[in-house]
């Protein structure tokens, strides 16, 4: 499956050069219906709630480069199958592409006790885009 970064991940950003230059086939904007972004420290966290949008881009690995993409991308986003203290969870959600369409794709989003601590006390982006004002 592609994944759905939206941002340090995102091209352009550092984290993309380090993980992504050379190892996707495609990449295209995207967007990610059903939740909202806020502000964390140094990069931002997609929490699942109904009507909200965010913005990034949808990225297709390489076949060769894959098992050990998702292995690196799990360990930089703190995931690990069910591990309470995971800051991330990768799940499988539909993506819409701006050209059209909609594909199933990873998508790192706040795990529970991240999610309620952003609630409570997070700085939302309300455009639902990380680089905007960046």
């Amino acid at each position: 499956m592609p994944f759905f970064v939206y941002g340090t991940l995102r091209p352009g950003q550092f984290r993309h050069d380090l993980f992504l230059r050379g190892r996707t086939l495609n990449e295209e904007p995207a967007r990610l219906h059903g939740a909202v972004l806020y502000e964390g420290p140094g990069y931002p966290y997609a929490v699942e709630e109904p009507g909200g949008v965010v913005t990034g881009c949808l990225v297709t690995a390489r076949p060769e480069a894959y098992p050990t993409l998702l292995a690196e991308l799990d360990r930089l986003e703190g995931y690990a199958p069910g591990d309470p203290d995971n800051l991330y969870e990768r799940l499988a959600r539909d993506v819409e592409r701006t050209s059209g369409g909609t594909v199933r794709a990873w998508v790192y989003v706040a795990a529970p006790r991240v999610t309620a601590r952003l609630r409570a006390h997070g700085t939302r982006i309300d455009s639902g885009d990380w680089l905007d004002g960046r």
